[in-house]
């Protein structure tokens, strides 16, 4: 790379660059090799055989190895140039068929069922539960008094662990004549990889539509999209990235209805996930990088909205919330060592995002002075994951869990120079191709 700096200032910044990537890289090995090094017993009460990610070590290829490197390749060699040119509704779109399909053949490598439908059908996910929803008042009514663990009617584990509006989801598919673990995983890439599109249009609405076209290469070839095919978080973290978008379009003169879309969907997240409720803080941000407190009104009127229209069928996100913190503490969550696991998590977060986007923090940081859209955006998704850690409520599978929060971490790429962008690309392509040639994971 030193060729292809042109002043001080510019190497400076590129060592830093190459220093935060070094340091991502040597926390990636030594979330690896600690498992590996430590005794049988401690790793084992990690509950995670290919930690820090939740899979096992299983060295493979399949149907989607050789399209999946065909596609790294165009988007390497293509793709930051057709970003820079591509009329913006073109590019929108053409960056969720990229993601869709980057998606669907690294599902692909794994084969069709193991590597896209199979998870949906566990008895752990939420499909198991939707046959026993006959009435769906009366199971928002009763969801409360299921949460809790060793009771006959329990919920099971992620249907327990989310609020109703999770299963609420997978059982109105049902109803729509969408059942079965076929449709179910459709319906979770298919909406997941809008989450792409929808960082592009926050950014554009607060007058960074360079800083879009610069990060989409990056975000739809996302190593995060591993977790994108086969899990339900992916449509969590399309809401949200949703709502963030729609937020920063309302900060335009105008816009109130579409601050209430935003509020609205902002509350469907936290009935979706509750720590989808750490979305605020991006939502801070677009407040600030708009320079405008003109939506706030109509979103806090949407979400309260949501969170009303909840507790008139009987949930209370309040009361759900307490008893899953209860709920977590009666699972593995008191065996698996947070001495690990709170490194580990952040390990398994470089993975989902790319070293890509951990070399950029440097170029994000030095931007925040000036107040920059974009890097607000991207240090608010940092600051995000970041409380998710502290919380304790997140001990590993946060390469899937943290997808709402990484998002806005590989939209940092948009602040790396443009010159280096095969090069960064190729690492990303690299990392995400030995991850899913040498891992099974467990999504």
């Amino acid at each position: 790379m030193p060729d292809l700096i042109e002043t001080p200032r510019e190497r400076r910044v590129a060592r830093a660059e190459l220093l935060a990537a070094g340091a991502a890289l040597a926390l990636v090995a030594a979330a690896f090799a600690v498992p590996r090094i430590a005794g049988e017993e401690w790793r084992l009460s990690l509950y995670a055989a290919a930690a820090p990610i939740f899979g096992s070590f299983l060295p493979h290829v399949g149907w989607g190895t050789i399209p999946a490197v065909a596609l790294a390749a165009a988007v390497i060699t293509s793709g930051p140039a057709l970003a820079a040119r591509l009329s913006w509704p073109r590019l929108l779109t053409s960056s969720y068929v990229v993601a869709l399909g980057w998606a669907l053949l690294l599902a692909l490598v794994d084969g069709w069922e193991r590597g896209f439908t199979e998870h949906f059908a566990d008895p752990n996910e939420y499909l198991h539960e939707v046959p026993g929803v006959t009435d769906i008042g009366g199971m928002l009514r009763g969801f409360a008094d299921r949460i809790l663990d060793f009771q006959p009617d329990s919920w099971t584990t992620h249907v327990s662990g989310h609020p109703p509006g999770a299963l609420l989801f997978f059982v109105l598919l049902d109803r729509a004549g969408l059942g079965g673990a076929t449709w179910a995983a459709w319906a979770c890439v298919l909406i997941g990889c809008t989450a792409v599109p929808a960082v592009a249009v926050a950014f554009d609405a607060l007058g960074e539509r360079d800083r879009a076209r610069a990060a989409l290469p990056y975000l739809a070839l996302a190593p995060a999209a591993l977790w994108i095919a086969v899990s339900a978080d992916a449509v969590f973290a399309a809401v949200a990235a949703w709502a963030v978008a729609l937020l920063a379009v309302a900060t335009r003169p105008g816009r109130a209805p579409v601050g209430l879309a935003a509020g609205v969907l902002f509350g469907v997240a936290i009935n979706l996930n509750y720590g989808l409720i750490l979305m605020g803080i991006p939502a801070v941000a677009v407040l600030l990088a708009g320079r405008t407190a003109r939506p706030l009104l109509p979103a806090l009127a949407g979400a309260l909205a949501v969170v009303a229209a909840f507790a008139a069928a009987g949930f209370w996100w309040l009361d759900g919330y307490h008893l899953v913190v209860e709920r977590y503490y009666q699972g593995i969550a008191t065996t698996r060592p947070i001495s690990y696991w709170w490194w580990g998590n952040l390990a398994a977060t470089v993975c989902a995002v790319g070293l890509a986007a951990v070399a950029a923090l440097p170029r994000v940081f030095g931007r925040l002075r000036a107040l920059d859209p974009a890097a607000l955006l991207v240090v608010a998704g940092l600051c995000a994951l970041l409380a998710a850690n502290i919380s304790g409520l997140s001990k590993a599978e946060t390469e899937r869990i943290w997808l709402p929060f990484d998002l806005w971490l590989l939209a940092g790429t948009a602040f790396l120079p443009r010159r280096a962008d095969r090069i960064w690309l190729t690492v990303q392509a690299v990392g995400t191709l030995l991850l899913v040639h040498l891992i099974l994971t467990n999504w």
